[in-house]
């Protein structure tokens, strides 16, 4: 085989297959705030893995997501800090960052796991984190205590009761 056809052809694979790696961004609908200077920082300490899970590219700047693309755990930096609420809190502490959760359920699979999303409290610009039930059903929560360092780039002002 002459060497410039099969040098186009290897070009072409090549080509292709960079473009298909970029087709399996995670769709994520940008936070209010997104642009905020806090969330490019908070962004760029993110772990490349959480609970063991792979991060995956994202279609938003201030977003990432871990784990499957059809089922990935997605973090979005800029949403709208929540006020007082009765919703239940929760702080994730792993000795050295403590951030507080406001913990929200979301509907239950046929398994009796729950969507969950989990949106920082007392930090502005807020961060949310929505877990799927295909993940919950494999992996505890407790992988918020991951983000802990990132998270904490934005100074908390308030806490949980």
């Amino acid at each position: 085989m002459p060497r410039r056809p099969l040098a186009l052809m290897l070009t072409s694979v090549a080509l292709t297959s960079g473009l298909a790696a970029c087709s399996t961004r995670v769709p994520v609908e940008p936070a209010p705030d997104a642009g905020d200077p806090a969330c490019a920082t908070l962004v760029l300490s993110l772990p490349d893995t959480l609970a063991g899970l792979p991060r995956l590219l994202t279609t938003s700047q201030a977003s990432a997501a871990w784990g499957s693309a059809d089922h990935a755990i997605v973090l979005r930096c800029g949403v709208t800090p929540p006020g007082p609420t009765t919703d239940q809190c929760v702080t994730a502490d792993d000795g050295t960052y403590s951030v507080d959760w406001v913990a929200v359920p979301g509907a239950t699979d046929v398994g009796g796991y729950a969507d969950w999303t989990f949106t920082t409290y007392g930090r502005s610009p807020a961060v949310e984190v929505f877990v799927p039930a295909a993940v919950t059903d494999t992996h505890s929560t407790a992988f918020l205590m991951e983000l802990g360092r990132a998270i904490s780039t934005v100074p908390a002002t308030r806490h949980c009761v």
